[in-house]
């Protein structure tokens, strides 16, 4: 009877986890957008909004990480279970950073909303669009520990690299054509590379969900 009420109760901690992830990743799925958002309706305010979450989002890194910890010093798990608390651990790691990502997007946010628009942002949206919709998609692969779904959001990533080569193609031509745009040009190609170092942390976290059901490490496998 002892063990299975211990059981149950760790079976709760390990969904406490589930749920606090969600809640870091639902944080960090609002910075990505209005972090964009801020861009193409040129609101500083928002900006300063999405750089203050950062600290929200570290909060929450330390705070899982701690759980983390006591759960892999206090029961002391196997298997499955010991993948599980190893994947949260990496999955903080790699919330924390989208966040990072966000806040110095917003950044360059806030020191293009001084200057005149360069261009109206059409791809930008796009890309931030499909890395949000990666990272959401990679968290419910997560929960509900769905593989396909999680290879889905590696093969997804290719997406946002082609949009990122194009942006960059388009920033270079608006450069040697007129000089003057160069600062302009140089913080939308920060956005950009940032927006595509979020997707691949969407990435390591589907990657990791399929190491946690398949217990395969498909990592620099899938094209």
């Amino acid at each position: 009877m002892e063990r299975e009420h211990i059981s149950a109760s760790f079976d709760v901690e390990l969904s406490e986890l589930r749920t606090r992830i969600l809640a870091m990743g639902g944080k960090v799925e609002v910075m990505i957008a209005g972090s964009i958002k801020a861009l193409v309706d040129r609101d500083t305010a928002l900006a300063e909004r999405i750089i203050a979450m950062d600290h929200e989002v570290n909060t929450c890194e330390v705070s899982v990480d701690e759980k983390c910890l006591e759960l892999l010093a206090l029961r002391q798990p196997a298997a499955r279970d010991l993948r599980f608390i190893t994947l949260v651990l990496k999955i903080v790691t790699d919330l924390e950073r989208i966040g990072d990502q966000c806040a110095n997007i917003s950044k360059r946010v806030r020191e293009l909303n001084e200057e005149p628009p360069l261009k109206p942002y059409i791809d930008i949206p796009r890309m931030a669009h499909a890395t949000g919709v990666m990272l959401k998609e990679a968290l419910d692969a997560f929960v509900r520990g769905d593989s396909d779904l999680a290879v889905k959001v590696c093969k997804d990533d290719s997406f946002v690299d082609d949009l990122n080569i194009q942006i960059q193609r388009e920033l270079l031509t608006f450069m040697i054509e007129d000089p003057s745009t160069i600062s302009r040009a140089m913080k939308i190609n920060y956005i950009s590379k940032s927006l595509e170092r979020i997707a691949d942390h969407a990435t390591n976290i589907a990657e990791m969900v399929i190491f946690m059901v398949k217990g395969k490490d498909i990592r620099h496998t899938i094209a």
